[in-house]
């Protein structure tokens, strides 16, 4: 179906989607307590698991990760103002939510509120995505331009080296800079300060070897894990980028971000972010009523870009965007169209 009949038949999504927005304190709380309890519960079985096996230290580490990508979900619901009726309840859990992930709450929650606005807009990328070239534009580049434009694209460092990057420079350094952003930047300092201050505190208690024994794994894991939702949420070959002029929010949500379709205990793991078409519908929809959302309306799974996790990993091969053919393409692909 093309985007003109999506459109039509869509057309009282808004109402739809606006009947989900409303947060409820009693579910939010749940996820609150079953969130950061087991989280804790897991980083206290770590420390004690270290003189008995460290594997067993980082298989606890795997899912205690998981719980961190949880525990993420509500510092990104947070930053939304969709978690808690309140402003203020929302600033704080997100705040306490950043010493947990170690990313910084109201510089990470205002760039990926720019990634909302401009999602699939040719014109802004790479801010909350994984950035990417067109055909044309990776033809127009100089082999040296090509290679690097490959490295950055492989496996190994869209979901090892960024993570490590991401999470240790970009998330310390607040190389973004735009207009009105100065309060951000003076809070952000002061997050790290205060991460910074926290871990300091663990160290003087438990050690520096067992703070990183136990904090180095869970951080690099949910790094990866992290990044991995973030490429599939935009990444997949039927996809939707248009110039700003003829963008449309409808289709960028719809055709531009994925239905994740996740089994049971890994999209609740994933705090529902598989859901993420309708999260872009209306980012203002807490977590914990996506579903709900979906299910009351039978157009949102039928016209959603879906994809299993089996079908995700062909989405690695991925790397460049054909305007013509309104997909993403491998370099493969790429080699057969230009011969």
């Amino acid at each position: 179906m093309n985007d003109e009949n999506i459109t039509a038949a869509m057309k009282n999504w808004r109402s739809h989607v606006k009947k989900f927005q409303q947060p409820n304190s009693k579910k939010a709380l749940i996820q609150i307590l079953n969130s950061f309890l087991p989280f804790i519960g897991l980083v206290v079985l770590m420390y004690f698991s270290i003189p008995w096996s460290y594997l067993l230290t980082l298989g606890l580490a795997v899912v205690a990760a998981f719980f961190l990508v949880r525990i993420f979900i509500i510092q990104h619901d947070c930053g939304h103002q969709s978690f808690l009726r309140s402003r203020k309840w929302n600033n704080a859990i997100g705040f306490v939510s950043s010493f947990f992930s170690t990313i910084p709450f109201k510089y990470w929650s205002r760039t990926h509120n720019e990634h909302h606005a401009h999602n699939g807009q040719l014109e802004y990328r790479g801010v909350g995505d994984i950035d990417f070239l067109t055909k044309n534009e990776y033809a127009a580049r100089s082999p040296w331009g090509k290679l690097k434009y490959r490295i950055y694209r492989s496996p190994i460092v869209q979901f090892l080296i960024t993570p490590i990057l991401y999470l240790t420079v970009f998330q310390r350094i607040p190389l973004l800079r735009l207009k009105g952003w100065k309060k951000i930047r003076w809070g952000f300092f002061l997050n790290n300060f205060l991460i910074l201050a926290v871990y300091t505190g663990l160290v003087l208690l438990l050690g520096w070897l067992p703070v990183l024994m136990v904090s180095g794994p869970i951080i690099l894991l949910f790094g990866m894990i992290a990044f991995w939702f973030f490429y599939i949420q935009h990444q997949q070959p039927d996809n939707y980028k248009e110039a700003k002029d003829k963008w449309s929010h409808l289709m960028a949500s719809i055709r531009g971000s994925t239905y994740y379709k996740l089994p049971r205990l890994f999209q609740w793991l994933s705090g529902n972010i598989g859901f993420h078409h309708i999260h872009h519908l209306n980012s203002r929809i807490p977590n914990y009523h996506l579903e709900a959302c979906m299910k009351e309306d039978s157009q949102l799974p039928a016209y959603a870009n879906s994809l299993t996790f089996w079908q995700s990993l062909k989405c690695i091969s991925l790397k460049l965007w054909d305007p013509q053919a309104q997909r993403m393409i491998s370099f493969k692909e790429y080699a057969k169209q230009s011969d």
